[in-house]
């Protein structure tokens, strides 16, 4: 049976609804969103058209309109606004004589490959709605930076996101069949997941098809970066030397050649977070001028990216009992990353010598976790002092005396406020 993500009954519960907004699946690259739109699709009328694939699928001899674009159209040529619309016009069509008890669907991947498409998605839209067109759009990209932008500048107040994370633990034990020191150790990628027992065949996976394009295509090709060597630099270090601890931008600098100043690691760490890659943590402080004077605590929001640059191979990672915590430790905070709502910030919190490993604050509820990946229990002092500092708050231990891990990894970040 194929395995289905969650997300799914959503879109197919709005696909059952009349059309009001155009669906966005957002996420991360190579997390399934193409595989779980084609998957609900299978089950109602439908076109799923890639923006990569510049030719028609299939040409009305009578359509005039079709017939003169693929005649001036060169095979593997860059898809453009023409073509959207022509594509956009067949499906047109069908959803006019389409039966009642069922919604047409037109399911658009790569959309941000196509020049201006935001602005020609509008006045198409547009035009249905005044229309009352039956036919759902459906929305999906690689790249997450480049939709976000098309988004946020001419579609404001006519879509709905259904965003999608990385795989959780549950997700890739039930997919896989996955252990947990194998979750640890790889991460949720489904992709690499076949590639796990050739561990050099998985690393360059890895590299290949997400870390090289996350970067080249996505980030560098969204927004001005002055100095993108420094910003590779900086996700290499941060994902596989750096992950699960608190560092200052003085001792980033001192670790990168030609690191110009903290605004801009700062500003390189943001894209980063919002590529779904690595995030700098904020400290907690009741403040918000003092969370972003804070040092950042680095964090993958996929265990797999710091395994691919960290240079232990399965084996010597679960040997080294350093190391491996800090692994434990990056994949709690990649599982309240990636699952925390968008009302719920996931921060650090020290004052010397005490330290809270995670702190979840909502506004008006905190949670301060602490991860315990060794064999001896003892309860960690940093609790108890940011407790006292602040009232209400709900303590946690994860791992060794406190909630086991499997347990842990399995409720999103949210739940652990309640």
């Amino acid at each position: 049976m194929t395995f289905e993500r969650s997300q799914i009954n959503i879109l197919r519960q709005r696909l059952l609804e009349v059309p009001r907004f155009m669906i966005v699946v957002a996420g991360p690259r190579q997390i399934g969103k193409t595989t779980m739109v084609r998957q609900a699709l299978s089950a109602c009328p439908s076109k799923f058209i890639a923006a990569d694939q510049a030719q028609p699928d299939a040409i009305d001899p009578f359509d005039q309109s079709a017939l003169s674009y693929l005649s001036r159209a060169q095979p593997g040529a860059a898809p453009t606004a023409e073509w959207l619309v022509q594509q956009w016009n067949q499906a047109r069509a069908k959803a006019r004589v389409q039966s009642d008890d069922q919604l047409y669907v037109l399911a658009i991947d790569e959309i941000q490959k196509i020049p201006r498409w935001s602005e020609v998605v509008k006045g198409l839209w547009d035009a249905d709605r005044a229309e009352n067109l039956p036919m759902h759009v459906v929305l999906l990209g690689s790249s997450p930076w480049l939709m976000q932008r098309g988004l946020t500048e001419s579609l404001a107040g006519r879509y709905e996101p259904i965003r999608m994370s990385h795989w959780s633990y549950g997700e890739m034990q039930e997919a896989f069949d996955f252990s947990l020191d194998e979750y640890l150790y790889f991460g949720g990628y489904p992709g690499s997941a076949s590639l796990i027992r050739e561990e050099t065949r998985w690393r360059q996976y890895i590299r290949s098809a997400l870390i090289h394009p996350n970067i080249e295509k996505d980030i560098l090709q969204m927004t001005r970066v002055d100095k993108p060597a420094l910003l590779k630099t900086l996700f290499e270090l941060g994902c596989g030397a750096y992950s699960g601890q608190i560092i200052s931008y003085t001792k980033l600098q001192g670790q990168l050649q030609d690191a110009g100043n903290t605004v801009t690691l700062a500003h390189y760490l943001d894209l980063l977070s919002q590529a779904g890659l690595l995030s700098g943590l904020a400290k907690y402080a009741g403040q918000k001028h003092r969370q972003r004077a804070s040092s950042p605590k680095l964090n993958t929001h996929n265990t797999a990216l710091m395994s691919a640059l960290a240079g232990y191979t399965f084996t010597a990672a679960t040997q080294d009992r350093s190391y491996w915590g800090r692994l434990v430790e990056s994949a709690v905070g990649a599982h309240l990353i990636n699952t925390a709502s968008e009302d719920c910030q996931v921060q650090y919190w020290r004052e010397s010598p005490d330290e809270v490993d995670f702190i979840l604050d909502n506004g008006y509820r905190l949670a301060a976790i602490e991860v315990k990946s060794g064999s001896k229990f003892g309860t960690p002092k940093g609790l108890a002092v940011f407790a006292g500092k602040y009232a209400n708050t709900k303590t946690l231990i994860v791992g060794e005396g406190g909630i086991p891990l499997p347990e842990f990894l399995s409720f999103p970040a949210d739940s652990w406020l309640e």
